[in-house]
């Protein structure tokens, strides 16, 4: 289980840094990334004046409420709680919400004054870093704990902003894919309601699963294309997919074959770019996720998205230490992993 553990540890840390890497240039066109930082693009982290460190986007702050709300979960089920995952997690991402800077309900203050997060204590996570206007909108207008399902949508979005926290759910659910689907699909669509938002992230779910089984990155997507056969409104993910696994066959990786996945701004084209990106480099964390920022699109979701599937394939030992040594809330994140970590293991024991 050990190696299990470093894979943890690796899928989180490995998503941050890929967020972390392709922050700066989020919103910038790839003419204008190379002007900036020459003919390779963006090739290192940025370490921001003030904090002396790489900044982190929503995308990691997103995923570490992730973590917190399984964890949370997991602490109920064990006391005996009747609760569900979902509503443990839409309860994180209120506190989420939260740290943005916008009001809560009444109904939901006691999320903030009365249950004390460990995430609240870091003031790099109250930091706005451009958060998705669907993430905000559907947290906000979430009444009488009526969040966003895959029954019943709470908007039509299927921005990448649900796929870009999934990751966390295929290591709760490690080899059980099916199960790290459908939670991936779940907690997406607590704020994004189009098919494709939420199918997307319960794809990457599945993937992030085998991968912890030691499945190869293509066999992982392959099986996360089965999942989704059964499901319905399934025809832009799976297009995707396949379009992704095509695309690194053909060999000679380059931004000229990854723009022909889109920008990544959207769920299915997030997921394939990133997955292009890891099956053209499967045995190169740093290639991989210098590929999958540099384009005109949304580089930092495209980043730890390929980060998180780089991280769990590779494990911790093979992402660069001056990476680490560079990033935002390396402890904290490495930390989360961790619990997230031992909370499955003591899991698993209880069935045995």
């Amino acid at each position: 289980m050990e190696k299990a553990r470093e894979k943890f540890i690796g899928c989180l840390l490995g998503g941050s840094i890929g967020d972390s890497l392709g922050y700066p240039i989020e919103f910038l066109k790839i003419n204008e990334i190379y002007d900036m930082y020459g003919i390779n693009g963006i090739d290192d982290l940025k370490v921001n004046v003030f904090s002396g460190t790489a900044l982190i986007s929503d995308d990691t702050q997103m995923t570490l409420f992730t973590v917190e709300g399984i964890l949370n979960f997991e602490n109920k089920r064990k006391n005996g709680e009747n609760i569900s995952i979902s509503k443990c997690i839409f309860y994180s991402y209120e506190r989420w919400l939260h740290t943005q800077g916008h009001p809560i309900s009444k109904e939901y203050e006691y999320l903030i004054e009365d249950v004390i997060s460990p995430l609240f204590q870091y003031k790099e996570l109250f930091s706005q870093k451009s958060p998705g206007d669907s993430c905000i909108s559907a947290l906000i207008r979430t009444k009488n704990n009526k969040f966003g399902t895959i029954k019943n949508h709470i908007n039509k979005s299927k921005g990448c902003g649900g796929v870009m926290r999934a990751a966390p759910a295929g290591l709760y659910f490690m080899s059980r894919n099916k199960d790290a689907f459908n939670l991936g699909c779940n907690l997406a669509a607590i704020t994004h309601g189009h098919p494709t938002g939420y199918l997307s992230a319960g794809a990457f779910a599945s993937i992030i699963s085998d991968l912890c089984a030691f499945l190869s990155i293509e066999d992982a997507v392959k099986n996360a294309i089965k999942i989704l056969e059964d499901m319905e409104s399934n025809e832009e993910t799976i297009s995707a997919l396949k379009k992704a696994i095509s695309l690194a066959k053909e060999g000679n990786p380059s931004q000229e074959k990854l723009s022909q996945l889109g920008e990544g701004w959207i769920g299915e084209e997030a997921l394939s770019i990133a997955i292009y990106c890891a099956l053209s480099y499967p045995e190169d964390f740093e290639k991989a996720l210098k590929l999958s920022v540099n384009h005109s699109g949304d580089s930092d979701s495209t980043g730890a998205i390929c980060g998180n599937i780089m991280g769990a394939k590779l494990g911790l030992k093979f992402i660069d230490k001056q990476w680490i040594d560079k990033l935002e809330l390396t402890d904290l994140i490495k930390e989360m992993a961790e619990k997230l970590y031992n909370n499955v293991e003591s899991r698993i024991h209880e069935k045995e």
